[in-house]
């Protein structure tokens, strides 16, 4: 039996524009998109009709997951409620971060994210979950355990992303000892002494395992097909080693001229939604809004606040000269989804997926938090 949904009188987010109209929904596909006003379906009042939200890069299962210091939640309820949140936000597709790697500052211990992964795919089997999720493996390259982390899941099909870390002191997101300090002393209450000898460690472990870790990793998903992004990355070597591993995304990266470069080789750049919707970075970095100025932001990524996804591109838009709301949802939609190779969503056009959030924004106030009252994936109600 065919199943048809008409939503209609909604304001349509096109990639390069916004029309007024109506869209038909048929067996979990965009079946038609129709201008003008229509009598016909569920009445959208206005509202932005858009895409359903991709988010590429978001750490906040591990908050539900691990939510205290050496307290663990059961892992079904802590996807379900990961899953609530996201999907509530507008976010039909996203992909999971489990960090590979576990050292004195912390991490999982081995098998324990090999674990939330199976429970992920049991959550999904038995129906359990409104958004679709893939997994997203952080590869702290700096641990001595990351290889034994990262071979737990040398044949799971969730894993569709992968990205280089080293958060060791002078690399990367820490080149100044001050961020590094600011981040790592004050948070852990650090002696002076003790700090030193942490600095020290994460230094040698760092120029130990660092390279040969990075290439081993990246050699494995090339040859898997593994979508690979780049971490913090802060000069031109950086760049240029990103783009010797076939790097895809650079993620976060710290210094502007880091971010053009990697943008002029062809990766999708990637930055915080928080970082938009706050103004600033929390470490200490750049300002993601400064690299849509100089049109070198690709990608948005709620990263620890889910709701920040859908909140951030109606703050470019009206902030940053030169950005429209359609080149803005792009970044949580249509480029994300392309950088992955899900060539099925991001986009309402016909033929692709029925992921659609309906999103009621305040004109009156740039900077209105939106709010998200309806979800579609695969033409299913889902929020």
């Amino acid at each position: 039996m065919t199943a048809e949904t008409v939503l209609s009188n909604a304001r349509i987010l096109l990639e390069d524009e916004i029309v007024a109209g109506s869209v038909l929904l048929r067996d979990g596909a965009i079946a038609a998109i129709d201008t003008g006003p229509s009598a016909r379906g569920e009445d959208m009042e206005g509202d932005y009709l858009m895409p359903g939200l991709v988010e590429l890069h978001t750490d906040h299962l591990e908050a539900h997951y691990a939510p205290r210091p050496g307290v663990r939640w059961d892992k079904t309820a802590a996807i379900q409620a990961h899953d609530a949140q996201v999907v509530t936000s507008g976010i039909t597709t996203v992909f999971d971060c489990l960090r590979m790697g576990s050292d004195e500052d912390g991490g999982f211990a081995l098998g324990e994210m090999r674990a939330m992964a199976d429970a992920l795919s049991n959550a999904s089997g038995d129906d359990r979950l409104r958004a679709e999720h893939f997994i997203h493996l952080r590869c702290e390259v700096s641990t001595a355990d990351v290889l034994d982390h990262f071979l737990e899941f040398e044949d799971d099909a969730q894993v569709r992303l992968v990205s280089l870390m080293d958060h060791a002191p002078g690399q990367r997101q820490f080149q100044t000892m001050e961020q590094y300090t600011l981040y790592y002393k004050t948070k852990r209450g650090l002696s002076d002494e003790a700090f030193a000898l942490f600095v020290d460690r994460q230094r040698a472990l760092s120029d130990r395992y660092a390279a040969p870790h990075r290439a081993a990793i990246a050699a494995a998903c090339a040859a898997r097909g593994i979508a690979v992004a780049s971490h913090d990355d802060a000069t031109l070597d950086h760049v240029e080693e990103a783009v010797g591993y076939g790097v895809r995304l650079s993620e976060f990266p710290t210094s502007i001229e880091a971010a053009k470069a990697s943008h002029g080789k062809g990766m999708s750049v990637l930055m915080g939604a928080p970082n938009i919707v706050r103004g600033k970075s929390h470490s200490g970095n750049i300002a993601a809004k400064d690299l849509a100025a100089f049109g070198v932001l690709d990608v948005l990524s709620s990263d620890y606040v889910p709701l920040s996804l859908i909140h951030a591109p109606f703050v470019l838009a009206a902030e940053v000269e030169g950005v429209t709301l359609s080149r803005a949802i792009a970044m949580v939609t249509a480029t994300p989804a392309r950088t992955v190779g899900l060539d099925d969503r991001g986009r309402i056009a016909p033929g692709l997926r029925a992921d659609l959030a309906r999103v009621r924004h305040g004109g009156g106030d740039a900077r209105a938090v939106p709010v998200v009252r309806s979800v579609w994936r695969q033409g299913k109600r889902v929020a």
